[in-house]
C-alpha cells in the first residue's frame, strides 16, 4: 500500500473511524495488533509494525487536528510490551502546530485526558 493512493486513503478513512471510535469510549488506548486486527475486519490489511502504519497514525491526527488545536488520535494506539505509544507519537506532539509540553508521562496523559473529553462529550 503506497501513501497518496486510492488504497491508503481508504485505509486511512478506517484509522480515522476505528480511532474515534475508541477516542468516544473514553480514550482507553488498543495495541498495535488490535488495531491492524480492527482495520483487517474492515478490509484493509495493514501490518502492525511495518510498512504504512506509522504513516497512517500521523496521518490521522494530522486529518482530525490540522491546526493543532484537537487532541491527537494516535496517542490511542501503544505497543503491546510496553502500553506506551512509540516514539513517532511523541515526535508528531512535539512538532509544530502541536507543540506538546512536558515530559513523555505528562504529555501523554494530558493528551488521553483530551481525547476523552474531547470525543466523550
Amino acid at each position: 500500500m503506497q501513501k497518496n493512493t486510492l488504497e491508503y486513503e481508504h485505509a486511512l478513512d478506517a484509522v480515522v473511524e476505528v480511532l474515534l471510535t475508541h477516542a468516544r469510549r473514553g480514550a482507553t488506548p488498543l495495541t498495535y495488533g488490535d488495531l491492524s486486527a480492527e482495520l483487517a475486519q474492515l478490509g484493509h490489511h495493514v501490518l502492525a509494525h511495518e510498512g504504512p502504519m506509522p504513516y497512517l497514525l500521523e496521518d490521522a491526527s494530522v486529518r482530525e487536528s490540522s491546526d493543532g488545536t484537537r487532541p491527537l488520535l494516535s496517542a490511542l494506539v501503544v505497543l503491546r510490551d510496553t502500553h506506551w505509544p512509540s516514539g513517532g507519537f511523541f515526535k508528531l506532539a512535539r512538532r509544530s502546530p502541536y507543540s506538546r509540553l512536558g515530559d513523555n508521562t505528562e504529555l501523554w496523559t494530558r493528551e488521553l485526558k483530551n481525547l476523552a473529553a474531547f470525543y466523550g462529550g
